[in-house]
């Protein structure tokens, strides 16, 4: 079953550290969120494949909003 990555916060996209089809464990930062001059890391909360990115470096996200899903 896939797994979908939210954002927990209003952020600027700031790095993407994984692409579609790589193979990410539990807690492998995904995306670097930057808030209010803050860098949050978006992590895996399960082992598995990259299946989509939603966002870009540079995008605006908001609470709720899609930013990866595992498979």
């Amino acid at each position: 079953m896939a797994e979908e990555i939210r954002a927990e916060m209003v952020a600027n996209v700031w790095k993407i550290v994984v692409s579609t089809g790589d193979a990410v464990s539990e807690g492998d930062t995904l995306v670097i969120l930057e808030s209010m001059k803050m860098e949050i890391p978006v992590v895996a909360e399960s082992d598995g494949v990259i299946e989509r990115l939603a966002v870009n470096e540079g995008d605006v996200v908001q609470d709720g909003d899609l930013i990866a899903v595992i498979g």
